[in-house]
């Protein structure tokens, strides 16, 4: 094989390495008048390259340089999906980034986002454990920079500390447990390992180790702690990101590690998610009802919503693996639509973000209610929404190998979630305020990206047989 056809199974990257630069050109010529129209030259080369890479060039699976990296049509799915979010995300940051604080350093969150996309893309594609760990880092060293974006507010600087003393430590408990693993396989190769792991408690341990470090980044109970507090104090268009985009890519990534790799101790970690998600939906269920600024709920919402993705990855199944990237694609609609609401209704409002702020918001923005309405309809998994189809798809995945009780307990959470996101909507609709937030219009930006968003919580529940493309596309089912 010649380095051209090698290099043809590594489109997404290269392109994305060429938005990359491209935005990097701009950013050194274009001078002070030219940044004013960074956001739209940002939008377009996304754009230009989701269009290039949404559909596969390849359909067969192919390892190269030595099986470290990993072609797959399903991987070239999720980054698909993932580059969308981060479309949409650049629409909704526009009026952000165009602060006094804020608008001579577009060109910073631009390649800082895209290099944290760059870094969940080689996660996603990894065949071997230091390919893995490279691209986890690329992800999470800038996502800690965005974090901190908003660098003169005390918030944004604290939530950046918590963020990256937090990834220090998942990371380090990560690395130890791939040492464990490297001394009882001989390997890091994810296909070779498989053959060599037996279950023993070393291994056990690595694998445990392992999994509190993806944990962290999938913000699920026990490894949660640092999320509201990010969430809160994180620039609402980066908590946007952080929430739906990272959380997709280690979701991904964490199943396809645990089916390939820790296919012989399939118990040991079944036994491990159950307790996983059955701490994560109640504990942020139970949190998120006493929660009065909407980020923090949010945050909550969140962690929630990693424990119903898990039961995807649970289940092991190409099946399950289809519930998951279709759950991943509802809930970043949802997701991105209620972040979109709250971040425009801050920068129009003077930084309201409590939820009494938004008593008798329909009075006065209806269609912002309207819209932040229906995304926490589909966060909830109410019909006709396609959340509602996300979750049932999910719920039937692990129901089909065994995990009754698990799902039952997570129906039970669903009816728990719902009183907590009828609670935002009572205030938007029923509560009185006398003083309201003040009618305003959006930005165009953040106009397309709820629109976007909108169309994908409604067609993606009446349209539900993209479920069906996605099975038959990427595993034939």
């Amino acid at each position: 094989m010649d380095y051209s056809s090698i290099f043809s199974y590594m489109y997404t990257e290269i392109a994305l390495i060429g938005v990359i630069v491209a935005t990097l050109i701009f950013d050194l010529i274009a001078g002070r008048r030219g940044r004013r129209f960074f956001q739209p030259v940002a939008c377009v080369l996304m754009l230009l390259f989701v269009a290039g890479t949404i559909v596969p060039y390849h359909r067969e699976t192919t390892e190269i340089f030595g099986g470290m990296y990993v072609y797959d049509p399903a991987y070239g799915i999720v980054k698909s999906i993932l580059a969308i979010g981060t479309l949409i995300v650049f629409l909704q940051a526009d009026s952000w980034l165009r602060r006094e604080d804020t608008s001579f350093k577009r060109g910073e969150f631009y390649v800082l986002t895209l290099s944290t996309l760059l870094g969940m893309d080689f996660m996603i594609s990894a065949g071997h454990f230091i390919m893995f760990f490279i691209g986890l880092e690329l992800a999470s060293v800038p996502m800690a920079c965005l974090v901190a974006f908003d660098k003169y507010r005390q918030n944004s600087a604290e939530a950046g500390a918590k963020y990256i003393l937090s990834a220090l430590f998942s990371s380090g408990l990560m690395l130890y447990g791939i040492s464990f693993l490297y001394g009882t396989a001989g390997t890091l190769y994810f296909d070779d390992m498989t053959a060599r792991i037996d279950g023993s408690a070393l291994q056990i341990m690595a694998m445990t180790f392992f999994f509190a470090g993806l944990g962290f980044k999938l913000s699920l109970v026990p490894f949660h702690l640092w999320t509201a507090d990010t969430y809160q104090g994180a620039p609402t268009a980066v908590t946007s990101y952080l929430s739906v985009i990272s959380k997709g890519a280690a979701a991904f990534t964490l199943m396809v590690i645990l089916v390939k790799v820790f296919a012989p101790m399939t118990q040991y970690w079944q036994l491990m998610l159950q307790i996983v998600i059955i701490l994560s939906i109640t504990v942020a269920n139970v949190f998120a009802i006493r929660q009065k600024n909407l980020k923090r709920f949010l945050a909550f919402s969140s962690i929630s919503q990693a424990g119903y993705i898990m039961l995807a990855v649970i289940s092991g199944t190409p099946y399950g693996m289809t519930s998951l990237i279709f759950y991943v694609l509802v809930y970043m609609a949802a997701n991105l639509a209620a972040f979109g609401v709250i971040a425009t209704v801050e920068q129009n409002s003077g930084g309201k973000v409590e939820m009494d702020d938004y008593n008798g918001l329909y009075g006065t923005n209806p269609k912002l209610a309207l819209t932040m309405t229906l995304a926490l309809f589909s966060l909830a998994g109410i019909p006709p929404f396609a959340g509602f189809f996300s979750k049932f798809f999910i719920f039937a995945a692990a129901f089909e190998k065994g995990f009754h009780v698990l799902v039952f307990i997570a129906l039970i959470n669903t009816v728990i979630s719902l009183y907590y996101y009828l609670l935002v909507v009572k205030a938007m609709f029923i509560s009185k305020s006398d003083s309201p937030i003040a009618a305003f219009r959006s930005d165009s930006g953040t106009r397309i990206s709820l629109a976007l968003c909108l169309a994908g919580v409604l067609a993606l529940g009446i349209a539900s047989s993209v479920f069906d493309g996605i099975g038959m596309f990427t595993f034939g089912l």
